[in-house]
């Protein structure tokens, strides 16, 4: 390890605005360049004189796993773009801090046991049926699979957390999400903003994106109340919406109506676009692969049968599961991930001091040459139990980690599992666009399509 020491390594930048123009153009491609130029910290600096901001980018598994995880309360969720996503969403579980995160997360926890996670098994498959029946009558059995991921994780979530409301949900949620989202992406990552009240063009449109989610959210949270009130609720109803209104604690107590929107829409964000980033690309990478898919194909045959497949069969997937991870591997749908420090703190031997913005990449850290093999190459097997074992645990963290690591992980990765098996049942897929560029918003997000040609399979 190096030398402790104050002065860490980074781009010098253009002499008036930094690494601001190439932070804005291509943050994923210059954090890669700068690590493997500067090593595993590095200082950015952006903006004009007076503006200027300061970013410390940490690389390294062992550099992550300090700041998520052995020193995470040195690194909080105080920065500028968190500010912004809590002020749009509201104070759930995402972002959140102290007794506020805590109590919501003792609240919430108990809904999301492998027990009843399993259980949401046959929402996810209801919708990955109704999916590939409709790819039946595509034109030109042309589909992009991105495009038709985010349709099918939003409507497993909407349909998990709301039952027969789904599609209530649905459409607005389509509509309003893109809106809030890039309003939230361009104050986030301003060096100065307007407040949120003045009468611009972009505040109007935020302002009634907002208003449409939240009528949505707040009526059927107001309707599943009375009926509770009334005794008319279906003692067998275990959509996730319900089972969050009853929660409830002796130290707790329970969630009032606007904690449980703030809760919705944060497992609306959080739980519908990295699902379908990560079902997305894995689709695409096996549509370029031949052999790859060749064994997916063969373990889903080999185990399914050509039957539904539930909960209990994701133990006999697993190179399913190795082809997921692999996705979220070279995509990380969470591929940078902000923090400030509170506290002035050694990180793989350099300090970085207190109240600065720091992040760490998974987008970075899982391209590192020290961690993988020619890290751009679509390889499976470098998820299988030993080889796992071999890496440190930082290697690869696609749902963060530590104390605020996504509570929703098995939830992802049943999803996919489930919609993975059912979509390679259905159809063998041939990719169209062999490359698809990407781009880091809230969540890493496509900047062109990811077109596969169908061809429906027999039996």
């Amino acid at each position: 390890m190096a030398t402790t020491s104050t002065v860490v390594p980074g781009p010098a930048g253009l002499p008036l605005l930094g690494s601001m123009l190439d932070l804005k153009n291509d943050s994923l491609g210059t954090f890669l360049n700068a690590q493997r130029v500067h090593g595993d910290v590095v200082r950015f600096t952006a903006g004009p004189p007076g503006l200027r901001g300061v970013l410390y980018g940490v690389f390294s598994a062992e550099g992550a796993q300090q700041v998520l995880a052995t020193q995470s309360a040195n690194f909080r969720k105080d920065n500028l773009f968190y500010q912004e996503v809590r002020e749009s969403f509201g104070n759930g579980l995402l972002t959140s801090q102290d007794e506020d995160y805590l109590r919501q997360r003792r609240l919430i926890q108990p809904l999301f046991t492998r027990r009843r996670v399993d259980s949401y098994a046959g929402a996810v498959a209801t919708e990955a049926a109704s999916l590939t029946e409709e790819w039946r009558t595509a034109e030109d059995s042309t589909v992009d699979v991105l495009d038709e991921m985010t349709r099918l994780a939003l409507r497993a979530v909407a349909r998990i957390l709301f039952g027969t409301d789904v599609e209530a949900a649905v459409a607005i949620v389509e509509r309003a999400f893109p809106v809030m989202a890039d309003y939230v992406l361009r104050r986030g990552f301003s060096p100065r903003n307007i407040p949120r009240d003045w009468p611009t063009p972009g505040n109007r449109r935020a302002a009634a994106a907002s208003r449409e989610l939240y009528a949505v959210c707040d009526r059927i949270v107001a309707e599943r109340r009375a009926a509770a009130g009334a005794g008319a609720v279906d003692d067998d109803r275990q959509d996730l919406l319900t089972l969050l209104a009853e929660a409830e604690s002796a130290e707790d107590g329970s969630f009032g109506a606007t904690e449980l929107r703030e809760q919705v829409l944060v497992f609306l964000l959080a739980g519908h676009e990295t699902t379908a980033t990560s079902l997305g690309f894995a689709l695409h990478l096996l549509a370029r692969h031949p052999e790859q898919r060749k064994r997916a194909h063969e373990e889903v045959d080999r185990v399914l049968a050509g039957r539904t497949p539930g909960a209990a069969d994701l133990d006999a997937l697993p190179y399913l599961t190795q082809v997921l991870k692999e996705a979220m591997r070279l995509y990380p749908a969470a591929a940078i991930i902000g923090r400030r420090a509170v506290a002035a703190t050694e990180v793989d031997g350099y300090t970085i001091p207190a109240g600065a913005d720091v992040i760490v990449a998974p987008w970075v850290t899982h391209r590192h040459t020290g961690y993988w093999e020619e890290p751009e190459r679509f390889d499976p097997d470098r998820f299988t139990p030993e080889a796992e074992a071999a890496r440190p645990r930082y290697a690869w963290f696609p749902f963060g980690g530590g104390p605020r690591a996504c509570i929703g992980q098995h939830f992802s990765m049943l999803e996919s599992v489930i919609a993975l098996a059912m979509i390679l049942q259905a159809y063998d897929l041939e990719a169209i666009d062999t490359e698809v560029p990407v781009n880091a918003a809230i969540t890493l997000t496509p900047a062109g399509p990811a077109r596969c040609r169908l061809h429906p399979r027999a039996g």
